[in-house]
């Protein structure tokens, strides 16, 4: 009892007493941080003079962008970003060059010939193709290109200026016999815009510690392009967190810092903030898969040391420096104090100095209205203050105490990533229950599977773990149960064991890698992925029983065999014929809904089978945010697309 009062007075005087430190929130970080980041492009626009055939033409295809991200290191008009943004119009690789020629080809040459044929793209892939070959030998060897680039820096105002390169170290390349190339640098970029008063961002002088928060702040092309997303989303950064993950190496030996903030294309040259809003890291390349996809939790940073690094010897001596900062932090710092007249004031003088930022917009207007209407003002009686939080210390603290207890064993995805790649090799193993686990074909890479109840219920079972060896034991149950039982038992048996927190959906929530148990195609693995099987109708069908008939109407439903087989009939002439037999994994029924048109074909099971039912609301959604799900289903539409050629070339 002494010992709980004591430490309720101690958390009584910790909310008395004044602060002694100035950590900022996450909120007030990365607003003080987002005025200062623009959106990059380097554009190049070109005439080309090519010989389609009948002399020499000149052509002027569509302009050659790159976007990426950049941000402010000094409020008199210096922006940092990376080398590969500004590049194609620095100095103009010859990969770029010959990109413009091909458009210009393509525009001046292809199309014309199509159209003289009477042909569309697309509506004769063979003939399009010898077509194109026929002109890329003819002109591109021969194309001259006169040229036009330019760099600009976009502000989230909308405000855009022209950019000159002042300094430039060169990205890291790796060539055909996969060396670096000779020129590979530090992959930075520093460019000077006009003279003025712009936000800026200061970089840290610590380097980067495993577990620090990071805040990504940058212009992805999937945001950019977002049908469903306003103009705005194209002029004001967007913002990814996560946390400091591993120290790296390059290929030519410089320091690189990961992260597993979500990252894409356009990111490229952002700034990555840590929780006092310096900058810790620039962002330099993402992790692809195999077929090109993004891979996220593993992005890289160029650490700060090696930005201030580069900007030794220019005219850039205090990073950060900019009299907006002066009047937006104080702005922040007091409408998070609550005092909303002096906010309304800095916050209004920084609206002048840069005009119509919208972050400064957004929050000038809140602070005007908290003015007008300002919130009520806390109970002033300190003492009853003091009295309710030694009353309710105990309670909340044995709330928070039994928060801690229950998740002192679970471990994040990311910590799983952790042990890994610190060499502990923790062995994880699978206890979801007999039910669960024979309706999933998914599993985690090299899981050992034992059956719960197997430990729970006798002691004849072996863990293939060393001493000390972390053993991480998942499931899909709800608040992993069965693997806090598990882990119960093993814990008494003084193995090291822990949950993982979320189970399988966790995991591949944080886009890790998983197996199939079975040989399932790869479009099923993707669909598998992204299902929470509890969460999906289910329909079973017997031998011979029709799932569709031909002309029904699909009401908004595909398929995918979970279990069984089934064939695609169609009658012709008065004859049914078999068009193709469907297995485990397959998605099924999804023309009808891409075509919004009835059933083209009969499904028939041809086994005792189950389907899982796909709402097109779901599939939808899949198809706009899954991209290797969505690659899948393209490839089976360019299968089919060739297959229908291929039996009309055969009638």
């Amino acid at each position: 009892m002494r010992a709980s009062w004591s430490v309720s007075l101690l958390l009584g005087a910790a909310i008395l007493a004044p602060s002694t430190t100035s950590a900022l929130s996450v909120q007030e970080a990365i607003l003080r941080a987002t005025p200062a980041v623009a959106l990059i492009t380097a554009r190049i626009d070109a005439e080309v003079t090519v010989n389609c055939g009948a002399g020499p033409v000149t052509i002027k295809p569509a302009p050659f962008v790159e976007t990426g991200t950049g941000w402010f290191v000094d409020g008199r008009g210096w922006v940092i970003t990376n080398a590969h943004v500004v590049d194609p119009a620095h100095r103009m690789p010859a990969w770029v060059t010959h990109e413009i020629k091909k458009m210009a080809i393509e525009k001046g040459c292809v199309e014309p010939a199509l159209r003289q044929k009477g042909l569309t793209k697309g509506m004769n892939p063979g003939a399009e193709e010898q077509i194109r070959r026929d002109a890329f030998d003819r002109g591109l060897g021969s194309a001259k290109v006169d040229a036009t680039p330019q760099v600009t820096v976009q502000l989230s105002n909308g405000v855009k200026l022209p950019a000159e390169v002042k300094k430039f170290s060169a990205p890291l390349l790796i060539d055909a016999m996969g060396q670096p190339a000779a020129d590979s640098g530090r992959d930075l970029a520093l460019l000077r815009v006009a003279d003025g008063n712009y936000p800026a961002l200061g970089i840290e002088t610590r380097s980067a510690k495993i577990g620090d928060a990071v805040h990504i702040l940058g212009f992805p092309g999937v945001v950019l392009s977002h049908e469903l997303l306003n103009q705005s989303a194209s002029i004001e950064a967007t913002v990814t967190n996560g946390a400091v993950s591993s120290i790296k190496v390059d290929a030519i030996g410089q320091d690189l810092v990961q992260t597993d903030a979500p990252a894409a294309h356009g990111n490229s040259g952002g700034p990555a903030v840590g929780e006092d809003a310096g900058v810790l890291g620039v962002l330099t390349f993402v992790s692809l898969s195999a077929s090109g996809a993004v891979v996220q939790g593993f992005n890289f940073l160029i650490p700060a040391k090696d930005v201030l690094k580069f900007l030794q010897g220019t005219e850039i001596s205090k990073p950060g420096q900019s009299k907006f900062n002066e009047v937006w932090y104080a702005g922040l710092t007091a409408k998070f104090g609550e005092k909303y007249s002096l906010a309304l004031a800095k916050l209004t003088e920084a609206n002048t100095i840069v005009p119509k930022i919208p972050v400064v917009v957004r929050e000038l207007k809140d602070a005007e209205d908290r003015v007008k209407n300002p919130p009520p003002r806390p109970f002033p009686w300190a003492l009853v203050a003091l009295g309710v939080t030694l009353v309710s210390a105990g309670g909340y603290g044995g709330m928070w105490g039994k928060k801690w207890w229950k998740n002192r064993f679970r471990v994040m995805p990311t910590q799983v990533i952790g042990f890994i790649e610190r060499g502990l090799n923790p062995v994880l193993l699978d206890v979801r229950t007999k039910n669960d686990y024979e309706t999933s074909p998914l599993k985690l890479p090299s899981s050992v599977r034992i059956d719960p109840e197997t430990i729970l219920k006798s002691d004849q079972f072996e863990i293939p773990a060393e001493p000390k060896q972390v053993v991480v034991a998942y499931d899909t149950s709800p608040e992993e149960k069965t693997s806090e039982q598990v882990i119960q038992v093993l814990r008494k048996k003084g193995v090291d064991a822990r949950i993982l927190r979320g189970g399988l959906g966790g995991w591949t929530n944080a886009r890790l890698p998983v197996e199939a148990k079975s040989s399932l195609p790869s479009i099923g693995l993707e669909i598998y992925k992204n299902l929470t099987l509890g969460d999906v109708e289910r329909r079973k069908f017997a031998p011979n029983e029709h799932i569709v008939r031909e002309g029904d109407d699909p009401k908004g439903e595909a398929f995918v065999i979970h279990s069984g087989t089934v064939e695609v009939r169609r009658r012709f002439d008065g004859t049914e014929k078999t068009l193709a037999k469907m297995g485990e994994g397959e998605l099924i029924g999804e023309w009808g809904l891409f075509r919004n048109a009835p059933r083209s074909a009969d499904m028939v099971a041809t086994s005792p089978t189950e389907l899982l039912v796909l709402k097109q609301e779901r599939l939808d959604w899949l198809i706009r945010n899954r991209p290797q799900l969505t690659m899948e289903v393209l490839k089976r539409l360019a299968d089919a697309a060739v297959a229908t050629d291929a039996a009309r070339v055969a009638k």
